[in-house]
């Protein structure tokens, strides 16, 4: 009987928008040697828009449906780094098959997330008042976040470099 070694990701990353999970993602994968996987980018791949325009004409809850499934489908085939959407975590099913993998929690306040998102109303869920938005949803989504979490690492003002270094070295750490 031949068994295969069941494809996992080597880290999924969590966080917030503007956490920096797209571009911290990629230089670790880089760092890594492994492929990055972005589950919003895979998402508007398939859907042929984006997610925004999944918000407006489909809705917040078949936008989760279809987050659902692409979460589910990349972690359990993707080897490399995985990034979750925002508000991916949230949904009981997908902290369930989060639990059997490394997750890093990005960790970041306000102040460096407006930077590097912008609150430009590309993002469906911060449209209206984006920095009272970000607040609220940052208070309601931390404590999940932390308990999928199997490392916290803070990115506020820190460059990309400084922070693949952190994550490697915790993953070495950790095996």
């Amino acid at each position: 009987m031949v068994t295969t070694e069941q494809a996992r990701p080597a880290v999924v990353l969590v966080g917030p928008p503007g956490a920096g999970k797209t571009t911290i993602g990629q230089a670790l994968a880089a760092a890594l040697g492994v492929d990055f996987h972005d589950t919003d980018t895979a998402i508007e791949a398939d859907q042929g828009c984006s997610i925004s325009d999944i918000f407006v004409l489909q809705g917040e809850p078949a936008f989760r449906a279809l987050e659902r499934a692409e979460v589910a489908r990349a972690l359990s085939a993707e080897r490399g780094v995985v990034a979750l959407g925002g508000g991916a975590p949230m949904d009981p099913e997908t902290r369930g098959v989060l639990e059997d993998h490394v997750v890093v929690f990005l960790d970041v306040a306000i102040a460096d997330s407006a930077k590097r998102v912008g609150f430009d109303g590309s993002r469906p869920l911060l449209a209206i008042n984006p920095r009272a938005s970000w607040t609220k949803l940052m208070n309601e989504r931390r404590p999940t976040y932390e308990s999928v979490a199997t490392h916290r690492v803070d990115t506020a003002g820190r460059a990309v470099a400084d922070i693949v270094e952190e994550i490697v070295g915790r993953l070495q750490a950790s095996r």
